[in-house]
């Protein structure tokens, strides 16, 4: 029975006993396909023994020193094995609790630089529909408005500008030279701010939650960057969901050749088996901060049992080449729900790379026309494929911020050829028991 004293997320949800692969079990005996691995955190799967291990053989040896009192041979055996691995130039790792965590310590790290070489720059540029997490900061940079609305007495610091969205694309002359109408769109943005007031533009390399996986052009990163890097401005890329091998790379820039001067990542990092995060700025970033100061920290940042979680987890990754599965799986995904889903009348797109796949429903499929939001088709849909056993991660909103209906597919990587195909045949269930309320 559920406790009436926890503040929950959710009514009457069902009661989890058990998880393994890519399955969560509850008391009742009933099986779920985690086609989202919770919120796209289940990179390694459910239930690996090594993993927890590792966590639990740390926490034997030393569970928590300050970070300000200790060094840590698995802090550097972490920082030294993940580094090999990032789009980052001298990549600095800084470990944090959490994406919204990662978030804050680089735009803190963003502002710091600029001070450090004697420039006042405190305006971050983030984009439309975008999400970068919960805490004011991260939550300023973001474009959703639903999750703005409330506290936007608290956000002022931050402006915004367009975001790639191929399927619903602003750029007049679409397909042609989209990513210099986006980088057109920046520049006007930092010249309405003074560009030499602005820190840094943040940006996903791939959309996540926000426009469910839409991947951009590929000339929007480059002319974006050239932008930036004219004006002095960072770009921070938020790997936040993109990291750890989720769209068939280790992160999401290294399909556009980017390096960002700051990326955060968290999620996939500990794949749920720790609340950690990473805050990762390159060798010129961190040098600055390290002459010029660094003002910030947080009681569990840096912590052992995180470090050990995180290796495990890469070695996973490593081992068992989880990141070419990714891709592999994932182009699999993909063509089986576009071949499924070819004539559903509700399914207007379906994108992504990887394993991170977003699936659009509209109204009407030839004017992409969304369905108004009153219908909930996105909530409808997340509830009827929970009935079936398919557990799916909402993403509604894709549109203008608010219609927009799409549902987000993130499995864990150990998905396998026939449970994809159980995936899909689940979600195509779910779409045909699933019709519009006022048929709009």
């Amino acid at each position: 029975m559920a406790s009436a004293h926890l503040l929950a997320r959710g009514e009457d949800l069902p009661r989890v006993d058990s998880a393994q692969g890519v399955h969560v079990v509850g008391t009742d005996g009933r099986r779920y396909l985690d086609a989202a691995g919770g919120a796209v955190v289940v990179g390694v799967g459910h239930g690996r023994t090594a993993v927890v291990e590792a966590a639990a053989e740390q926490a034997r040896r030393v569970a928590y020193v300050h970070g300000t009192a200790f060094g840590a041979d698995v802090l550097d055996g972490y920082a030294d094995a993940l580094a090999a691995r990032l789009p980052v130039a001298d990549a600095r790792i800084y470990p944090v609790s959490g994406g919204s965590e990662a978030v804050e310590t680089a735009l803190k790290m963003a502002r710091a630089f600029h001070l450090a070489r004697g420039e006042d720059r405190s305006v971050v540029v983030g984009r439309r529909h975008s999400y970068h997490g919960n805490t004011r900061g991260a939550l300023d940079v973001s474009g959703r408005v639903g999750l703005r609305a409330p506290y936007e007495p608290w956000l002022s610091h931050a402006v915004h500008t367009s975001t790639p969205q191929e399927y619903r694309c602003p750029n007049p002359d679409h397909p042609v030279r989209c990513g210099r109408w986006h980088a057109g769109q920046l520049e006007r943005t930092l010249a309405g701010v003074g560009p030499e007031r602005v820190a840094a533009f943040v940006a996903e390399p791939v959309a996540g939650a926000g426009l469910a996986a839409c991947v951009p052009p590929e000339d929007y990163w480059p002319a974006v960057g050239e932008v930036c890097r004219r004006h002095g401005v960072l770009v921070v890329a938020d790997e936040v969901m993109t990291g750890f091998g989720r769209t068939g790379r280790w992160f999401a820039s290294e399909h556009f050749g980017l390096r960002p001067d700051l990326l955060t990542a968290g999620k996939g990092a500990a794949s749920g088996y720790w609340p950690l995060g990473l805050a990762v700025a390159s060798g010129e970033v961190a040098e600055s901060l390290r002459e010029g100061g660094f003002v910030h920290g947080f009681t569990y940042s840096h912590h052992l049992v995180g470090a050990a979680t995180g290796l495990a987890v890469l070695r996973c990754l490593e081992e068992e080449r989880l990141v070419e599965a990714a891709e592999v799986r994932g182009r699999q995904l993909r063509a089986a729900l576009e071949g499924e889903l070819a004539d559903h009348p509700l399914v207007g797109d379906v994108r992504g790379a990887g394993l991170l796949v977003g699936v659009e429903l509209v109204a009407d499929r030839e004017s992409r026309r969304p369905l108004p939001r009153s219908e909930r088709l996105t909530e409808r849909l997340v509830a009827t494929a929970k009935e079936l056993g398919l557990l799916l991660y909402p993403a509604a909103g894709c549109a203008d911020g608010t219609s927009g209906d799409a549902v987000l597919l993130g499995p864990p990587l150990v998905i396998s050829g026939s449970e994809v195909d159980e995936l899909v045949t689940l979600l195509a269930r779910a779409l045909r028991e699933l019709t519009p309320r006022t048929g709009s």
